[in-house]
C-alpha cells in the first residue's frame, strides 16, 4: 500500500480517472499500484469515490486536462491525445503503455493526385478533425496551409461527401478507415495513457511522486 497519509496534507489525494476506453485499465493499474480503489470499478452514477486516503473523480476524458491545470485534481490518468489537444499546464510523469492509438492523416482511396493539385492551385488543403490544435501544429510543421473544419463525430464522412480533402483522426486498427475506403497518407502522433500531475501538486505533494514511482515500477503488459 502506498503511504498516502500525510499529516501536512489538507485532504485525501485527489485523482481524476477518465471514463470510457481507458477506465478499466486505469482502475487496474491504480489498484496494482497499491491504492484503495474500493467502489471505483463499479461506481454507477457516482462521480466521486471517497476512500480514507484518496478521492477518485470520474471524469470525461477531454475534461481531465482542465481538472489538472486548474487544481481540481492533484493527479490523473489521461490520454496523450487529449493532453496535447488541450495544451494546458500539467506535468507528464509516467507513460502507462496502454490505450495505444495513433493520429493519422487520411484521404479517399480514389483521391489520387487531386489533393496535391488542389494544394498546388489554391495553396490550402481543407482538413476535417475533432482535434484542431494537433492538426494545425502538424501541418504547420510540414509547411502546408490548411483550412480546418471541426466536427464532433463521424470524421470519415467529411471527405466522402466533399466537405474536406483529408481528415486527421485517431485510429487503433484502421478498420473503420478501410471500411470507408480511406487510406492513410500521414502519421501525426502516437498516443498512450499517461499519468500526469498538477504542476503545483508535483512540486509540493510527495504523494503524487510516490504514486508516479509505484506506477512506473509496474510491469508493462
Amino acid at each position: 500500500m502506498i503511504a498516502l497519509r500525510d499529516a501536512s496534507a489538507p485532504r485525501p489525494l485527489r485523482i481524476a480517472v477518465p471514463k470510457g476506453a481507458l477506465f478499466p485499465d486505469s482502475v487496474r493499474l491504480l489498484t496494482e499500484a497499491g491504492l484503495d480503489t474500493t467502489g471505483l470499478a463499479e461506481p454507477g452514477r457516482t462521480l466521486i469515490i471517497r476512500n480514507p486516503d484518496v478521492e477518485f473523480i470520474i471524469a470525461r476524458p477531454t475534461d481531465v486536462p482542465v481538472y489538472i491545470a486548474y487544481g481540481g485534481a492533484d493527479c490523473a490518468i489521461a490520454g496523450k491525445d487529449v493532453l496535447v489537444e488541450a495544451a494546458l499546464d500539467s506535468v507528464e510523469l509516467v507513460d502507462l503503455h496502454f490505450g495505444g492509438c495513433r493520429f493519422i492523416v487520411a484521404e479517399p482511396e480514389d483521391a489520387g493526385s487531386q489533393v496535391r493539385e488542389r494544394l498546388q492551385h489554391l495553396g490550402v488543403v481543407r482538413v476535417a478533425t475533432k482535434y484542431p490544435n494537433i492538426t494545425q501544429t502538424y501541418f504547420d510543421g510540414i509547411g502546408v496551409q490548411v483550412e480546418i473544419v471541426k466536427l464532433h463525430g463521424n470524421i470519415e464522412l467529411a471527405p466522402l461527401i466533399g466537405l474536406a480533402d483529408q481528415i486527421v483522426d485517431i485510429t487503433a486498427t484502421g478498420t473503420t478507415l478501410r471500411e470507408n475506403r480511406l487510406k492513410i497518407v500521414g502519421e501525426v502522433l502516437e498516443s498512450t495513457a499517461r499519468f500526469v500531475g498538477n504542476p503545483a501538486a508535483v512540486r509540493t505533494d510527495p504523494r503524487v511522486l510516490a504514486l508516479a514511482d509505484a506506477l512506473a515500477a509496474l510491469p508493462v503488459e
